[in-house]
């Protein structure tokens, strides 16, 4: 059984071990944007001292009660890659057009009712809809532009096409950067989305859902920097 080192990177951990971002979100490592550097020296930038040999324990135990319970690793490596894009748009691009606008009716609601109480929801409510106008034009792009040219390449690998691939990606990479800043920026906003003790049924509607967007998101990021990108590198 494969068993996980402080040299391996959040991004292949979590590319073997999916459920590993789970563990890396409580202890606010990054795996997406940021996630192609060794564990340990990550470890060693992080201004909170975070014990590392106990972190890649935890990491292995859990892994491993992971494939005891029957779980099975997804090698994207031999995942064709018209077949990942598929999966990028059917569970995460058709899960952001679906839930971008009805989320944001709920955010704007609780800032406009709570907002004098709580100030940070005129930050939060901010901070949402420029993540909201990023993801849908950097959805668009993707779809109406990156992914054909991936697909382009997939059936035959032009240098030309390849080039014009690597300049296009760097500019998606850049975007996820910059949605991630802004997702990092509401949970630091909202202290990880605690609570106040006033909190309504719509407040915590809200919350609930902000932190599904942003767990997806970060899953969504990851998928396409260090897999789908990769695949082309």
């Amino acid at each position: 059984m494969r068993t996980f080192q402080l040299s391996d990177t959040p991004a292949n951990i979590v590319k073997v071990y999916p459920k590993a971002s789970d563990i890396f979100k409580k202890e606010k490592i990054d795996f997406c944007c940021g996630g192609n550097q060794p564990l340990n020296i990550v470890l060693d930038k992080k201004n909170r001292k975070i014990d590392g040999e106990e972190l890649i324990r935890t990491i292995n135990y859990s892994y491993q009660a992971w494939i005891v319970a029957g779980n099975q690793e997804l090698n994207w490596d031999n995942v064709r890659t018209s077949e990942l894009i598929d999966y990028i748009l059917s569970h995460h691009h058709q899960y952001l057009y679906e839930e971008l606008t009805p989320l944001s009716q709920f955010v704007t609601k609780i800032n406009r009712v709570h907002g004098t109480q709580h100030p940070q929801l005129q930050m939060l409510e901010k901070l949402y809809h420029q993540f909201k106008m990023e993801i849908e034009s950097h959805m668009i792009e993707e779809e109406n532009d990156l992914f054909p040219l991936i697909l382009d390449y997939e059936k035959a690998a032009k240098q030309s096409v390849k080039e014009q691939l690597l300049q296009l990606q760097e500019v998606m990479i850049d975007d996820h950067q910059y949605v991630g800043g802004l997702l990092q920026q509401m949970n630091e906003i909202t202290n990880n989305y605690q609570l106040p003790d006033d909190a309504c049924n719509s407040f915590r509607i809200t919350y609930a859902r902000l932190i599904e967007l942003e767990d997806r998101t970060y899953k969504h990021i990851h998928l396409e920097n260090s897999i789908l990108f990769e695949s082309i590198a």
